[in-house]
């Protein structure tokens, strides 16, 4: 029975997205997508699916959705996701995002939504040190 299903809460785990470095390709065009595990334990089986969905100029539209696979990510870590184009910022992204720790298969649902890219959401990303936007 669903009641039986005990439900832990994700902790110590964040997405980010922060613009690119000026020295970065396409530094004026792109942002990039950030899994931050910020456990002092590595987080295994992680999956991430990701997807963006709105209206631009009054059309709707969805992105394709892509998922990533990592076998294992360290303690104290952060892997590069993807590149995200300014061109979608006006779409939600949707992150979700699965995986193994201490033998109990945990999820959560990111979301970034219209606006959340202004200046005045910025704050320190831990670990990569730079300014962003980040979803604990």
């Amino acid at each position: 029975m669903i009641k039986d299903i005990s439900f832990l809460k994700v902790d110590d785990l964040a997405l980010a997205m922060a613009p690119r470095l000026v020295f970065e390709e396409n530094h004026e065009d792109f942002w990039d997508a950030y899994l931050l595990n910020l456990k002092d334990e590595p987080i295994n089986s992680v999956i991430v699916s990701a997807t963006g969905y709105g209206e631009i100029e009054g059309i709707p539209r969805r992105t394709t959705s892509l998922r990533y696979f990592w076998e294992q990510i360290a303690p104290r870590t952060v892997v590069r996701i993807e590149p995200v184009s300014k061109a979608v910022f006006a779409l939600t992204s949707e992150y979700w995002v699965s995986f193994m720790y201490k033998g109990y298969l945990y999820d959560k649902k990111y979301l970034f939504v219209p606006g959340i890219f202004d200046e005045m959401h910025f704050c320190e990303i831990p670990i990569l040190q730079r300014q962003g936007v980040m979803i604990r």
